[in-house]
């Protein structure tokens, strides 16, 4: 073999080596590379399902709403706690009251930071609305354990919440969070002010009835009218001097 056969011979080995190398590096590299574009896919997606689900709670299609943050759920890695959240608000929104403060409970437990504060303001309005509707069907004690519960929901909100970061990061900019959670401790104080005033008029024991008297029956009505008229009878007799014996003067009475 001459030195030139031998040359292109090597060449040939190296270049199937180099080959061989770049063919595992790219198996190697294969499942980088498919994490890498199912992060951008989630990512991407997610906001696209909070688009949906903005979108249709805007305009009062609380089902939509719901359906496009079920799909956030699915692998949901990226701000884990808006799924249930988004999910919690579409359920609040078709009186779903249970169903919705469960969902928000979940959210509040994967929360981190900032990310609670918009999450407890509609978890209380939640409990809050359950309240209502307790009170609204005649259960005074239910709607005042609710507007307690909501009222602890609301005192624990961090004082970092009231922080232009944490405006920033509201789920509804045009909601001032400071006056909306002011206002909301406030009326669950006085609700539940007023549920335990009417619980305790309700437990007030009630003014025992007087008992009626006997009315007199017919024999004895008609019997002490003859009386009345007989003794009228001799009044006028003996003003006119009929009485015998009489005087003629008026007697004292």
């Amino acid at each position: 073999m001459t030195d030139a056969q031998a040359a292109a011979s090597a060449l040939l080995a190296a270049n199937r080596r180099r080959r061989l190398v770049r063919r595992w590096v790219a198996v190697g590299a294969l499942p980088l590379v498919l994490v890498a574009l199912l992060f951008v896919g989630k990512l991407l997606s997610m906001y696209a399902f909070a688009h949906q689900a903005i979108s249709s709670y805007v305009v009062d299609d609380y089902a939509g709403s719901e359906a496009s943050a079920r799909n956030q759920e699915f692998l949901n890695w990226f701000e884990p706690y808006k799924a249930p959240f988004n999910v919690g608000t579409a359920l609040a929104g078709a009186e779903k009251l249970p169903e919705a403060r469960a969902k928000l409970e979940e959210s509040l437990a994967l929360a981190h930071g900032l990310e609670v504060c918009t999450v407890r303001i509609n978890l209380a309005l939640v409990i809050e609305r359950q309240g209502d509707a307790a009170r609204e069907g005649g259960d005074g004690a239910a709607a005042a354990e609710f507007y307690g519960e909501a009222l602890t929901v609301t005192a624990e909100t961090p004082a970092e919440c009231d922080s232009e970061d944490a405006q920033k990061q509201s789920s509804d900019p045009d909601r001032d969070m400071k006056k909306t959670t002011d206002d909301l401790e406030d009326r669950l104080k006085q609700k539940q002010q007023e549920q335990q005033q009417q619980q305790e008029q309700e437990q007030q024991p009630k003014p025992e009835e007087q008992p009626q008297k006997p009315q007199p029956s017919e024999d004895k009505l008609d019997d002490l009218k003859e009386k009345l008229e007989q003794g009228t009878q001799e009044r006028d007799q003996q003003q006119n001097g009929d009485e015998p014996g009489g005087s003629g003067t008026d007697r004292p009475w």
